[in-house]
């Protein structure tokens, strides 16, 4: 989860301490894995659909359509490279929240196909709720491989959720992309990656979960070998730590070999 519009009553989340390891503040925190998280997610994609609501964020419904124009303009450049053709694996994807923000503005092109990899109960949720031709849940990068051929791999919002996210990163890199884009991802000065707790406000629902702060003067060290910063943008999302607003970055990693 991460930045909304910030009301009266205090952040719809606020992040707390300086974990030693991830362990430690799995133990601190509830975690993604509580179904009011889930299904608040899916009410809310349904009133999306339903034209009720512009778009859906972390479980929050917008009225406005707030459209992330970077990520979009990387997709359509990879389109571009493929003769239209736009095949996205959105890692973490929840049950489409960035598909359906996008998905008018990628129809125009000759063929999509955006596979999101999430829980288990995420995943039984959107086969049987939310998928369609373009549309497919998958529990493993792997099982999406044995239907599908994804060029990008999008981390939007996710990788900073992870217990170890350079190793996944190094792992995700040997699985065949051309492209991995973050987008959402917050990054601070200093030497070294900060662990902190995200604690979501009750209004929204109710939970609390690791979430990691990464250090930019770090992030050449953690770049996979045979990838290169091809693009840099700021996202969307603005959030406080230590009372400083930060304004969480966007990355695309191109493949060089």
């Amino acid at each position: 989860m991460n930045a909304h519009p910030q009301p009266e009553d205090g952040p719809d989340v606020a992040y707390h301490g300086d974990y030693p390891d991830f362990a430690a503040a799995r133990a601190d925190s509830t975690g993604y894995e509580d179904g009011v998280i889930l299904e608040r997610t899916r009410v809310a994609l349904h009133k999306v659909l339903r034209g009720e609501a512009a778009y859906e964020r972390d479980s929050v419904t917008f009225e406005k359509l707030e459209l992330p124009y970077p990520l979009l303009a990387l997709l359509l450049r990879v389109a571009a490279e493929n003769l239209g053709r736009l095949s996205v694996l959105d890692f973490g994807g929840s049950l489409g929240s960035t598909y359906f923000l996008c998905r008018r503005f990628l129809g125009g092109l000759p063929h999509v196909e955006w596979s999101i990899v999430e829980q288990p109960a995420h995943v039984a949720l959107g086969q049987r709720e939310f998928a369609n031709q373009t549309l497919r849940f998958y529990p493993t990068i792997q099982d999406c491989r044995k239907e599908r051929s994804p060029k990008v791999l999008l981390l939007s919002g996710v990788l900073q959720c992870l217990p170890e996210p350079w190793a996944f990163l190094k792992e995700a890199a040997s699985e065949g992309f051309d492209w991995i884009i973050f987008d959402r991802t917050p990054f601070i000065e200093g030497a070294k990656d900060r662990l902190t707790i995200e604690r979501v406000a009750p209004r929204i629902y109710p939970a609390s979960y690791p979430a990691w702060f990464f250090s930019r003067d770090r992030l050449a060290d953690n770049l996979p070998t045979g990838w290169e910063i091809v693009a840099e943008f700021d996202a969307l999302d603005r959030q406080l730590l230590d009372g400083v607003e930060l304004t969480f970055k966007g990355l695309a990693l191109r493949r060089t070999s």
